[in-house]
């Protein structure tokens, strides 16, 4: 599976970088981020108070508690007001952007924001076809590597902000000691779909697309808990496996985590419920055997497997998995697919493509995009 250094790292810190199975142990709760009139509902590691003449938005810290990063967010238009919040000041919309993730960049072209991508780190990983032209045309800088960027080249670009992942005591190097407000996108480390969602309000009010963002938000909202209903209405809840074991150690999302809330809002029992951790459980093969061997469905992410002699020549004893001899495997090849830049904002996509794999009597007309049955 091909990654870049930098996501490397944060699939290592996170279990599976999406989905959100992050290494927070322990029962799930939000951080307490201030006041009530926030605008966010369901992240817990964001807040946005918009008030006359600014937007603050604060950002907690998953590892530590208490508060990662505080953003005030002003018009670029207008005069500073002298009574500004302490925090980071970002002029809006931000119209010159590094951009360390593909997930950030996809996200902006939907909310019609693209043009405000002006540099990039680790290119190649960037398949957005206005990226590459912006590329090949110098329009849009090559910044280098993403743990260790071209500071002189981020310093030609003049950017307005940086949005990069956060990890845990992160240091960033010489950019942070630019004077460039470094954007903070801990969306990733959000266990609730719709929460991770969510943050895409913070990036439409970033770029100057609120009003878009917010319609974008209530519509992923309402196509999610339609999907959620349905589900939870079917005759059956099939029980569920995910992933396979790599390198010896297979990471079985925990309880509380993403993807353990997607699968069941999908309409699955899923085996570890009743688990606590938010983050992976990192397993051996016969640890996962027993609690999972007659699990209905197994659904995996990973790449060149393509069919059942394929997973068994990855492992031997996959084989021995009831959902295998009944062929109930279904594969998302994540090189193939907009896995990793779509589903992070559109959580509704996912959960369709569970709820439709388990449940095809209820959505018949449905083909999915992500995951393909393998036999």
């Amino acid at each position: 599976m091909k990654t870049r250094p930098y996501t490397t790292l944060l699939i290592l810190m996170a279990g599976m970088l999406l989905f959100g199975s992050c290494f927070r142990s322990g029962t799930a709760g939000s951080i307490a981020l201030g006041s009530q009139d926030s605008v966010i509902q369901s992240a817990s590691l964001l807040s946005m108070q918009r008030a006359p003449g600014y937007t603050l938005v604060t950002v907690g810290d998953p590892w530590k508690g208490g508060v990662l990063h505080r953003y005030v967010l002003v018009p670029r238009d207008s005069v500073l007001p002298d009574d500004l919040p302490q925090g980071t000041v970002v002029r809006t919309p931000v119209a010159r952007a590094l951009v360390y993730s593909s997930v950030h960049t996809s996200l902006m072209n939907e909310l019609g924001a693209i043009a405000a991508v002006r540099g990039v780190v680790d290119k190649q990983y960037f398949n957005d076809s206005t990226i590459a032209a912006g590329l090949a045309d110098g329009s849009i800088a090559d910044c280098g590597n993403s743990m260790n960027p071209t500071v002189e080249k981020v310093i030609d670009m003049q950017p307005d902000a940086i949005l990069l992942s956060p990890y845990q005591d992160a240091s960033y190097g010489q950019i942070a000691t630019l004077d460039i407000p470094i954007i903070e996108c801990a969306d990733y480390l959000e266990y609730d779909p719709l929460g991770r969602a969510e943050w895409m309000k913070f990036y439409g009010e970033l770029v100057g697309e609120r009003e878009r963002a917010d319609s974008l938000y209530d519509a992923v909202v309402e196509a999610y808990n339609r999907i959620k209903q349905q589900a939870a209405d079917a005759a059956t809840h099939p029980t569920v496996v995910t992933e396979m074991v790599i390198n010896g150690i297979w990471n079985v999302p925990g309880g509380k985590s993403y993807m353990a809330r997607i699968l069941s809002d999908a309409g699955a029992q899923y085996l570890w419920a009743d688990d606590d951790n938010t983050g992976s459980l990192a397993l051996d093969f016969n640890q996962v055997l027993a609690v999972a061997q007659n699990a209905d469905f197994w659904f995996i992410k990973w790449t060149n497997i393509n069919s059942l002699n394929d997973l068994q020549g990855a492992y031997d004893l996959n084989r021995e998995m009831l959902a295998f001899k009944n062929k109930r495997v279904y594969v998302c090849d994540t090189d193939r697919t907009r896995f990793f830049d779509r589903i992070p904002f559109h959580p509704e996509v996912l959960l369709q493509e569970f709820a439709a794999i388990m449940h095809p009597e209820l959505f018949p007309d449905f083909t999915t995009q992500m995951y393909h049955h393998i036999d």
